[in-house]
């Protein structure tokens, strides 16, 4: 039967192991943290990128509605809504980019 003594020093030689076991464990998640943040701007920033080139690409529909030549009257009127509407998307686009930088 193993001593007071040494049962003591096992006791703290474990406590020693557990307490390098939870600073790894802290730095490891500290380290998934910062990974986390970096990962969420990317997103941030792609989510961005997609919403511009889809800004663009309604301006590029705008942009060829417009320069098609000698389509008949009623053809320009439906081209004129539809660049209407266009319009009036890129209007509450911009409403609501001003409204979410207040």
């Amino acid at each position: 039967m193993a001593t007071l003594s040494t049962q003591m020093n096992i006791i703290v030689e474990k406590t020693r192991n557990l307490i390098q076991l939870c600073e790894a464990l802290q730095e490891e998640n500290d380290l998934l943290k910062l990974e986390v943040q970096s990962l969420q701007v990317a997103f941030q920033t792609s989510t961005d990128k997609v919403q511009q080139l889809e800004e663009k690409l309604k301006a590029l529909a705008v942009a060829k509605t417009l320069e098609e030549p000698n389509v008949d009257r009623a053809a320009i009127n439906e081209k004129i809504l539809d660049t209407k509407q266009k319009i009036n998307d890129f209007v509450r686009e911009i409403d609501r980019c001003i409204g979410l930088l207040k």
